[in-house]
Parts: C-alpha cells; structure tokens; sequence
C-alpha cells in the first residue's frame, strides 16, 4: 500500500493492531528506494505499523540519496551536510505527519536505516529525541557535522541498536566502532554487534535486529 499525500512517498504494512500500534520508519541506503528494507516487512512484529520510506534526491539513472556523496579530486569523497540536514529535517516532519495520518502510538516511534539511511537515523533521533523511541542503525556511523547535540538528559529513553559488517568496503567498520564510547559519553542506552560480511545484513545479523525489535517495542 503506498500513500503520496504526506511529505515523502512511502509504502506502508498495516499493524496487526487497529489503534496505538507501534510505529517502524524504514530508511534505505544510497542509490536505493523504499522497496529495498520493505522486503524485511513480512519477517517482523505484525503489531508493529511499518513504513518505508523513498529519499528526497533522485539519481541517475536510478535510485534516490538522502543527501549528495560527491567524488572530488582534490578534497576526495566528501558529503553534502546542507543536504543531511535538510534530510533530517524532513524525516522530522515525516514523523509528524505520520502521526496524524495513521494510527499509531506516538510514543512508540522506531527508526531502522541502512548505511546513508542508518547515519540519517542516527541524526533524527540524536536531533529530535522527544520523537524517537527506538533505533535501528545497520551498517551506517554517527556522522556528528548534522547533529546539534543536547541535553544528555533528552536521551534518557532512547535505545539503540547497532550493527556493522566486520569487511565492509563502504563505511569502515572503525568508524562504527566509535559509536559505543559516543553512545557511552551520552549515557545512551545501546547495543553494538559486528558480523563476518560486508556492506550488507547477514541472517544473523538480521535474526539478532528482530529479536532486539521484539524486546524494545
């Protein structure tokens, strides 16, 4: 089921629940589009009210980024921030907007992202803490350039969940690592696990996500 009337295009999987259901966002990685994480729909909670959803940038020839990944001679590959931030912000209002739309518990708001997807939930929730309750992040890093940090005591409720392929070619997995002392330093609730893989989800890994999803929601 798809719905184009709210701010970014998305696809939805109703809750098994008709009121107050628990709510998943879905934010795929780089190049990809809304159909990508929605294959793991099916294998989730069937309470929860899942939505994925499709990045603002279009690419060619296909595809769609959350924010620009430029390749330049000089200062090498760099990230268009003014674009994450306007991402972030966004997915902010999404959250918002699918409050109101659909019946869903609004204190009981999950994020899961992939790689750009996975630094852009980071973002959200470290940003707008009050909207977020869960977080997914798979194969993505703190990227702190578009994170206006708070109050630690903002991030009291929140609760992470991380995970990163020990040979990924794409993000390095020493910049995930950072994510727990970060996490630490903020007294956020977490859990960080690695598997033998690349830049992708492992069955195990996912096994381990569902679980954890299971338990937090």
């Amino acid at each position: 089921m798809t719905n184009n009337t709210l701010s970014l295009y998305h696809i939805i999987r109703e809750s098994s629940l008709k009121e107050n259901a628990p709510l998943l966002i879905m934010m795929h990685g780089y190049g990809s589009d809304e159909n990508d994480l929605f294959s793991f729909a099916s294998e989730l909670p069937e309470e929860l009210f899942i939505i994925s959803v499709k990045a603002p940038y279009p690419m060619q020839p296909f595809g769609n980024a959350w924010y620009a990944i430029n390749f330049d001679a000089e200062k090498g590959k760099w990230n268009d921030n003014d674009q994450a931030r306007a991402s972030r912000d966004l997915i902010s209002k999404f959250i918002d907007e699918a409050l109101e739309t659909y019946p869903v518990n609004k204190n009981n708001v999950s994020l899961l992202g992939f790689s750009q997807g996975s630094i852009l939930s980071y973002a959200v929730a470290l940003t707008y803490p009050e909207k977020v309750k869960n977080v997914v992040a798979l194969s993505g890093y703190v990227s702190k350039e578009i994170i206006p940090l708070k109050d630690t005591k903002d991030y009291a409720h929140l609760n992470f969940y991380c995970s990163h392929g020990r040979v990924d070619q794409v993000i390095p997995v020493e910049w995930a690592r950072q994510t727990t002392p970060f996490l630490d330093g903020l007294n956020i609730k977490h859990q960080y696990s690695e598997f033998p893989v690349g830049h992708g989800v492992a069955p195990q890994n996912f096994y381990e996500l569902k679980n954890w999803l299971n338990n937090h929601i």
